[in-house]
């Protein structure tokens, strides 16, 4: 029992370094580089026909696109 105990501080121990070490730091959590388009993969369903709601966000991203180049 004592070997659960003494691992589970520990644990607890770490977490609360890297928490305060984090916070330290003041940077916003980021995602990791590539994602799917590393994977060659260019979307995220492989549905041939997308749903409605799918459309809708492809047509906002043209056009937000559109507008950035402009």
């Amino acid at each position: 029992m004592e070997v659960y105990i003494l691992t589970f501080v520990v644990l607890l121990v770490v977490i609360l370094a890297m928490a305060v070490g984090y916070i330290l730091q003041q940077k916003t959590i980021a995602g990791s580089c590539g994602g799917l388009g590393a994977l060659g993969i260019e979307k995220a369903c492989d549905c041939d026909t997308p749903c409605e709601r799918r459309k809708e966000r492809l047509r906002k991203e043209q056009q937000w696109q559109q507008n950035k180049i402009i």
